[in-house]
């Protein structure tokens, strides 16, 4: 793999994102068969096809269509014939007027207080994709945004996760988000009740449509349960709950807490990821390339797992949400004409924000077991230290980043010292992905870019995405 060719040929970038996979175990003759794979399976063509609202989800017979959910007013996406960006963009607004309400203090609560606490109520797709972009804003400029508030997710039904969502918090300035499609997943539901019941104790039955919303396609099961059925921000079967944070699922929570217009540039890094699916080249695709290589690794190479390195503190609920995405999306064994498919499919996903697995893991990539790896980094930091002013050499951010860039390297080059116990094996593939901040649209693209790179596996592999 030290081979200094390689890095013209086995790289591509997109909007600020630059992509390395030089480091990968691949040739050219190998990337240019995963492309004719790519183009026997008609994976771009697939794309299109869902983008246009065919029904690609064929055992369900129901339309894939999260790119809608960030489209553009205009934008040309139907089911069945029927618009549906034009309800997605009065969902929207609707988001946005409440929210705005909210947190300027024109909704209050029972008692006539602001509602500057927010917990969200979902598991699984209903919450996993909100907390990472909420994690990753709090420490950038969109902070400034939500000064003042608090924003917590419960999923777990362990009673202990209650009482860390509701510690500290006063239910007169407390809105519960309740999030499930149908109203009846079970630990949303139960978990649902309970901080009703939290709220009723504390401030009555009359307080529950004031204190409570929901984000469900079921309006009667909202009613039933006491919240306003005009506080329900609605979702749509063509949206898959692994893909739901660009719904309501994700901006209203997210816009509650930093405010519509910080959501929208959310929804803006998304769209621009989705055009490039849509259109860039083959060889170019970033996400068609991502997808290429996890199916190399995983299917044809046989490492069945794959870390992610975030050297990033605010990317910190990334590899969770990634795990959801691409194990849940991936994780069939059985092709969609309904035969057993006759190989492995799908990988282990984990990770760490970097340099915190170097002291974890790592060594088991060092010395041990081959598990290819995407590292992920930013060139500037929103908070740059500059400890050079105190005699350090190198400042915190500089640090972190020679880490970033050195580990890549030790992975797939390896070193063989005199004493074999030093010896750090080679050949451990990894790509390699970095922008220059970590703004609001640099976290939506990647997020994004790791959504349409897990959507390529079931299309390369006959499964139903």
């Amino acid at each position: 793999m030290e081979d200094e060719k390689r890095v013209d040929s086995l790289q591509a970038s997109f909007e600020g994102i630059y992509m390395d996979y030089s480091r990968q175990n691949v040739t050219a003759k190998t990337m240019e068969l995963l492309m004719d794979l790519a183009e026997e399976a008609r994976v771009l063509d697939k794309f299109k096809e869902m983008a246009q609202g065919k029904k690609i989800n064929s055992t369900e017979g129901r339309a894939v269509m999260h790119m809608a959910l960030r489209a553009d007013k205009g934008d040309p996406f139907s089911v069945d014939g029927k618009d549906v960006v034009g309800p997605v963009h009065e969902v929207l607004g609707k988001i946005k007027a409440f929210s705005d309400k909210v947190r300027s203090g024109a909704h209050k609560g029972a008692t006539g207080k602001a509602l500057t606490n927010v917990v969200a109520v979902g598991i699984g797709g209903s919450y996993l994709g909100a907390e990472f972009v909420a994690e990753a804003l709090s420490t950038g400029p969109a902070a400034e945004g939500a000064k003042g508030r608090t924003l917590r997710f419960l999923a777990n039904v362990d009673p202990v996760a209650v009482e860390r969502s509701l510690r500290g918090l006063d239910p007169e300035t407390t809105l519960v988000v309740v999030i499930s499609k149908t109203f009846t997943t079970a630990e949303t539901m139960l978990n649902a009740r309970t901080l009703r019941k939290w709220i009723v104790d504390a401030l009555g039955e009359k307080a529950v449509p004031l204190h409570m919303i929901a984000c469900s396609a079921t309006p009667d099961k909202v009613k039933d349960f006491g919240i306003d059925v005009n506080n329900m921000f609605t979702f749509w079967n063509w949206v898959g709950g692994r893909y739901s944070v660009s719904s309501a699922v994700g901006v209203m929570p997210l816009s509650l807490h930093y405010g519509f217009e910080t959501i929208q540039q959310f929804l803006k890094g998304a769209r621009s990821v989705d055009r490039h699916l849509l259109t860039a080249p083959p060889r170019k695709n970033l996400p068609l390339l991502m997808g290429l290589l996890g199916v190399w690794n995983s299917t044809f190479k046989g490492h069945a797992t794959r870390a992610i390195a975030c050297y990033a503190q605010s990317m910190l609920k990334f590899a969770p949400h990634i795990q959801q995405v691409d194990m849940e999306s991936n994780g069939k064994s059985v092709a969609i004409d309904g035969t057993k498919l006759p190989f492995e499919t799908g990988e282990i996903n984990f990770g760490e924000p970097g340099t915190n697995g170097q002291h974890s893991f790592y060594q088991l990539f060092h010395q041990g077991r081959v598990v290819p790896m995407d590292f992920i980094g930013f060139i500037k930091s929103n908070f740059p230290i500059d400890n050079t002013k105190i005699g350090e050499v190198v400042t915190n951010h500089d640090e972190l980043m020679s880490n970033f860039f050195a580990q890549p390297d030790a992975l797939a080059y390896g070193k063989g010292p005199e004493e074999l116990k030093k010896e750090v094996s080679a050949n451990c593939g990894n790509t390699s992905l970095h922008s220059v901040s970590d703004h609001t649209a640099s976290f939506c693209a990647l997020l994004c870019l790791g959504q349409q790179n897990d959507s390529n596996a079931p299309h390369l592999l006959s499964g139903n995405p």
